[in-house]
């Protein structure tokens, strides 16, 4: 405990931190899971067709550098305020440069003999891409997911501003009631949720991609 600063007395009832607590988790993995699933298909086509690669990285580029207050400001008024869609279209757009840049990277990395590998062993060109590149590309791509996850749970705190934000809201309402303990367990919890994201991230891909060990970083960094 810091003396001055945070007292148990002075935080909400632990259903509400836990529900705060649960709605972060649920916007996080919901964002990242709907990135990756947009973000592999404009990757490996990116990756495939050097056409595709300036206007896919031009569009991931430019919600990613839009600062969310601006970007939620855009959304609102066909999603509506307080909506998860409205949260969710927001933090998917941020994960987009992250993801594509990381798949690119690794697919870009495969090794030249690995594919003539595959052309020899007749695959179509799809399937090699599933069934050889992406794989031997999964440390670029988990990665890609570690700053996606952490950067993701950090803006799940800005979505209070439109009636959600998880533990955001702890902060928020905090701040509003000049409570200091209410906005210091908001930050540690926070902090506290990205590190676990991050080790389960780093175990999975330890038992997922042994091979990877001492291996990439991602190629994006976290939004500031």
């Amino acid at each position: 405990m810091i003396a001055g600063l945070f007292e148990w007395s002075a935080l909400p009832a632990w259903p509400t931190v836990r529900a705060d607590l649960w709605q972060h988790v649920e916007l996080s993995v919901i964002a990242v899971a709907i990135g990756t699933a947009i973000s592999l298909p404009l990757a490996v086509a990116a990756w495939r067709y050097r056409l595709v690669r300036l206007p896919v990285f031009g569009f991931a580029s430019a919600l990613y550098v839009m600062p969310s207050l601006a970007l939620f400001v855009i959304i609102l008024p066909v999603t509506g305020i307080g909506s998860v869609l409205t949260a969710e279209v927001a933090l998917v757009g941020y994960t987009l440069l992250i993801l594509v840049m990381n798949v690119v990277a690794g697919l870009d990395a495969v090794p030249p003999e690995v594919r003539e590998a595959t052309e020899a062993m007749g695959y179509s060109p799809l399937s090699a891409v599933v069934r050889v590149d992406l794989v031997v590309a999964l440390p670029y791509v988990f990665g890609g997911l570690r700053v996606a996850v952490t950067t993701v749970v950090g803006l799940v705190t800005v979505t209070a501003l439109i009636g959600l934000g998880g533990l955001g809201r702890l902060i928020t309402t905090g701040f509003n009631a000049d409570n200091g303990s209410e906005v210091l367990a908001g930050l540690v919890l926070s902090v506290a949720l990205a590190a676990a994201f991050d080790l389960a991230l780093v175990i999975a891909e330890r038992l997922l991609v042994p091979w990877s060990r001492g291996g990439r970083r991602a190629t994006a960094g976290a939004r500031g």
